[in-house]
């Protein structure tokens, strides 16, 4: 299957403003590249690239005054296969998690540990080890949260999405994320392309945010928002919350003048 993929966001600013940016795909994906990502910018930029903590590729430039346009566009080959569910995978000890998974075990911006951990305890700790209870997690967060794009806000937590129980999938992620740390299993956020392949067309596209969860000795993905399988999930960014990966991270007031994403399965003409 061959996936083409990308966005197109018009800001306006009043002063020359800078920007970090991370919208390209993963770096996992470059070997599946059927046509590589092409970058533009209206007026034209220079662009820096760069790799933050994570391993996510980062774009910086600085936005000029008035109206300005970036965008890129690439084709992807997808395998097609419905994200794959890890059955039999078992919650791993604490003491014989890998060093790199421990940060994902800790509160976070938008992930509470320490509020929510009561809660979860007293929800979760009947279920049963492993895959079974990070998906009783998700079934509760997906039937918790109403989606809803008007009560979308770059503030709201994990902690204020269990109480107001709206919100978008961001949301859903950070909610499901702060439950999971609280059970001590690694979870860390995603947020990436995820068009409408195989399923009812919802609307407009947007960038979609899901998380991975250590189990079984390695990261599996499981979704809160959409609670079912799904192909043609590609990644941007990986990070503890949307703190670490914002699509944009403006140092200086701009106003946003249009979205545009776009995941469609496409044939080899």
């Amino acid at each position: 299957m061959l996936i083409r993929f990308g966005h197109e966001i018009t800001v306006s600013c009043q002063v020359p403003t800078p920007m970090v940016c991370l919208v390209a795909p993963h770096q996992e994906r470059l070997a599946d590249m059927v046509r590589p990502e092409t970058v533009t910018t209206w007026p034209q930029t220079p662009i820096h690239s760069y790799f933050d903590l994570f391993g996510n590729l980062c774009r910086r430039f600085v936005a000029p005054a008035g109206d300005f346009t970036f965008a890129s566009d690439a084709v992807v080959r997808d395998s097609g296969n419905l994200d794959f569910i890890p059955y039999d995978a078992k919650e791993i000890p604490i003491a014989a998690l890998p060093d790199e998974t421990l940060m994902y075990l800790m509160g976070s911006r938008y992930c509470e540990t320490d509020r929510i951990s009561q809660i979860a305890w007293d929800t979760f700790g009947h279920t049963p080890n492993g895959w079974a209870r990070v998906q009783a997690i998700c079934d509760f967060v997906h039937n918790h949260i109403k989606f809803d794009y008007q009560q979308a806000s770059s503030t709201r937590t994990a902690w204020d999405a269990y109480h107001q129980r709206t919100g978008v999938c961001r949301d859903f992620a950070h909610l499901a994320i702060a439950l999971t740390r609280a059970m001590n299993i690694p979870a860390r956020y995603v947020n990436g392309y995820l068009g409408d392949i195989g399923v009812p067309v919802t609307g407009p596209m947007d960038f979609a945010a899901w998380m991975e969860v250590f189990i079984g000795g390695r990261w599996w993905t499981f979704d809160a928002r959409n609670n079912i399988p799904r192909i043609g999930r590609i990644v941007v960014a990986r990070g503890r919350d949307a703190a670490d990966v914002p699509l944009v991270n403006s140092f200086g007031p701009h106003l946003l003048k249009s979205f545009r994403v776009w995941a469609d399965e496409v044939d080899a003409a």
